[in-house]
């Protein structure tokens, strides 16, 4: 058999327009479709069980993917240089093919293996529709302002989807499966996993819920969510539904996990946004529509200024923040991370992150500005703990997420925004249902009571009460803020 070329798969786990995977199958040479998973991310305090619970069904089912098609996933665990090199000797692979991440360690890693072997890595621009560097202004700096950074974005053409490959374009399972025998296996460093099958036993225990997983089931998600409910989007993005993730829930596409691995490509998303929207019959459908590529924009938007300014992931955008002091308060970090604040909306959310892995953009900026602005607590501490339990966690929408809230990030809220969770509350869920849906502590409460238990002639007995005064927080929020020179 001729010598194949390598797919090397990433945050790309799919068949269908991937881009390297296409420049893979023109290359004339058959493809061997590998995932190397690197075990340094086991060794790390933050290795997100419930993504890597993701990670794996998502695996499993591009795995099936590739069964259908005559193949298979050869699987290793090992530094990617070295269970790469080793790949690349047994297979006789004369180049890899992979599409680009921008994250600092990302781009050490892929520099790290084009260094080791001494065949072709090309790479390519999947995960974005507009690469870095191609939205600047005038002058050919990055733009870091969202509204601008839009404006241009709009006006750049986009390319169309490209076809899955064909069966006969794969090695086929019986080659790769030789290969797997033939493995020296000696590139685990000491850790002694060799298969999926392995890491799956160290989330087996997990008791969170993720979903189904697979490009098939982020298609179906995408078809569904475009078929009706993203005509209601503009005017209900903002509530706070107490079944998330369920496909009638108005409030959410819930791609958001499905796009993070690639399962689904911006591509797909985008041009199958453009046929709803000329498919909308109101203004208010199109509006929904616009609204929903917005937040395709706004991911676009934060892996750019990573791109740029990767320098964000371990101190602030707005660099006059340095000086701010924020609260060293371990017990009401705790507190805040358990979903035992006292304050009923931010509670239901972070207990949804525990049992889920997941929780809607609305909840996710109240929390922040609890965290940033209530508690005054650094907001690393908070993408730090995102980043544990998110099964979308992705560095760049994560990082811009929570600058933004906190205040210190590329167009920001203004620090004296800081959200009422209260107010919040009472506003993108109304009566309720959501708090009762995470805090089953305060599912008789009376809507009227529920956004403030507190305040009851007869509180709650087991449920906390405020673990801060949200007035007082505001004003030392305020002028903590001034006084680093905000």
């Amino acid at each position: 058999m001729q010598p194949p070329v390598i797919h090397w798969f990433r945050r790309d786990l799919r068949l269908s327009d991937n881009l390297a995977l296409d420049a893979a199958t023109r290359s004339g040479q058959s493809v061997l479709p590998v995932f190397v998973y690197d075990p340094a991310i086991l060794r790390s305090p933050h290795v997100a069980w419930p993504r890597l619970k993701f990670l794996l069904a998502s695996l499993a089912a591009l795995e099936d993917s590739l069964r259908r098609q005559g193949s298979r996933l050869l699987f290793r665990i090992g530094p990617p240089d070295a269970a790469l090199a080793e790949i690349v000797q047994q297979s006789g692979a004369t180049a890899i093919y992979a599409n680009r991440d921008y994250t600092p360690f990302a781009l050490r890693r892929d520099a790290a293996v084009a260094a080791r072997l001494s065949i072709p890595l090309h790479s390519f621009d999947d995960a974005l529709l507009v690469a870095p560097g191609d939205v600047l202004t005038e002058a050919g700096k990055p733009l870091t302002v969202f509204t601008p950074f839009k404006r241009k974005w709009l006006t750049i053409p986009k390319a169309a989807s490209v076809d899955a490959p064909t069966a006969a374009q794969f090695i086929p399972a019986s080659w790769i499966d030789a290969l797997d025998a033939g493995s020296a296996g000696t590139f685990t460093q000491g850790i002694p996993l060799d298969r999926a099958a392995d890491l799956r036993d160290f989330t087996d225990h997990l008791t969170i819920s993720v979903p189904a997983a697979g490009e098939a089931e982020a298609q179906r998600r995408l078809a569904a969510f475009l078929s009706e409910r993203v005509y209601s989007y503009g005017d209900g993005r903002n509530l706070l539904p107490a079944q998330s993730a369920d496909d009638t829930d108005p409030s959410t596409s819930f791609l958001s996990p499905y796009l993070r691995f690639g399962m689904l490509s911006p591509r797909q998303a985008y041009w199958a946004a453009r046929e709803a929207y000329r498919a909308a019959e109101t203004e208010t459908g199109r509006s929904g529509v616009e609204s929903w590529i917005s937040e395709l924009v706004w991911r676009e938007f934060y892996m750019h200024i990573l791109a740029h300014f990767p320098h964000v992931l371990e101190r602030n955008f707005k660099p006059a923040y340095d000086r701010l002091e924020w609260r060293s308060a371990p017990d009401e970090l705790a507190a805040w991370k358990v979903g035992m604040t006292g304050y009923p909306v931010v509670d239901a959310a972070m207990r949804q992150l525990q049992a889920l892995g997941w929780m809607p953009n609305r909840a996710r900026m109240i929390v922040a500005s609890f965290l940033t602005k209530d508690l005054l607590i650094d907001w690393r501490e908070g993408e730090r703990h995102f980043m544990d339990w998110l099964i979308d966690g992705d560095p760049a929408a994560n990082n811009g997420g929570w600058q933004w809230s906190a205040g210190t990030g590329t167009d920001a809220q203004p620090y004296f925004r800081i959200f009422n969770p209260v107010s919040q509350s009472q506003k993108f869920d109304p009566d309720g249902a959501y708090i009762r849906r995470w805090i089953p502590e305060l599912r008789d409460l009376p809507a009227e009571a529920i956004h403030a238990p507190w305040e009851m002639a007869a509180p709650p007995k087991n449920y906390p009460p405020p673990i801060v005064d949200h007035a007082l927080a505001r004003d030392r929020t305020l002028a903590a803020f001034k006084a680093a020179g905000g």
